[in-house]
């Protein structure tokens, strides 16, 4: 009788401590994922905050360096669909004012061009490029390039992406709590379609966008930021 106690008990203990392990290994693996998530997060927001410091700077050295822009462009030039600019925003690649528009239609950050120069005139240069010196980063990691736009509703640059990867939401959550309101906003169109302008651009269905405006029309549309544009 006294054995077959010892072996119930060592079989007992053996089964607590296969539990116990199991335990400890589900608390492992959790706290590691945790841990790689996290990490993910860091990198995508670090990644993202400087290439959206790099093409602002880049934006901005434009409008100062040629604060006048072109001041022989007609007051509504045909941009896409023929609306008027901010001046003296750098112009969409595609922009028919320009002497040799983009054909592709590509609203593509790499594709500006920055008015004043040259002078006046409708032949202006890319701001990025061998002949500048200056080059867009490689888009984020599961993101689109960046694209531009410049419209009656303001200045803003934009990328997206169609994974639903939990950290990204969360990475761009926290990439837009780094800015003031108003000045970004995160996009969520993961189940329906949402404007980006007041004239039919869009966020697409099944898609995450970010943007970060560095003009805010009264016209500018902020599907997910009610309080927004300010006042």
């Amino acid at each position: 009788m006294i054995k077959r106690k010892q072996k119930g008990s060592a079989l007992l203990y053996i089964l607590i401590a296969i539990a116990l392990l199991g335990v400890i290994t589900a608390t492992f693996m959790g706290s590691s994922n945790q841990q790689a998530s996290g990490q993910k997060t860091f990198d995508l927001v670090s990644d993202m905050n400087s290439q959206i410091q790099l093409m602002r700077s880049a934006i901005q050295e434009c409008v100062l360096t040629y604060p006048a822009g072109d001041t022989t462009m007609p007051p509504a030039p045909a941009a896409i669909g023929g609306y008027s600019v901010v001046r003296p925003y750098p112009l969409m690649g595609p922009n028919t004012y320009l002497l040799n528009p983009d054909s592709s239609g590509s609203l593509a950050v790499d594709r500006i061009r920055c008015p004043g120069n040259p002078g006046n005139s409708n032949n202006h240069t890319r701001m990025f490029g061998g002949t500048t010196g200056k080059f867009v980063p490689p888009q984020p990691d599961l993101f689109t390039a960046w694209d531009y736009y410049n419209g009656p509703d303001g200045v803003y640059i934009l990328t997206s992406t169609t994974r639903t990867d939990a950290y990204l939401k969360t990475s761009l959550e926290k990439l837009n709590d780094q800015f003031s309101p108003c000045e970004a906003d995160l996009i969520d169109a993961s189940t329906v379609t949402k404007p980006t302008t007041s004239h039919g651009w869009t966020c697409l269905s099944g898609t995450l966008c970010f943007r970060v405006w560095l003009v805010v029309n009264a016209t500018a549309e902020f599907p997910d930021e009610p309080a927004c544009p300010p006042p």
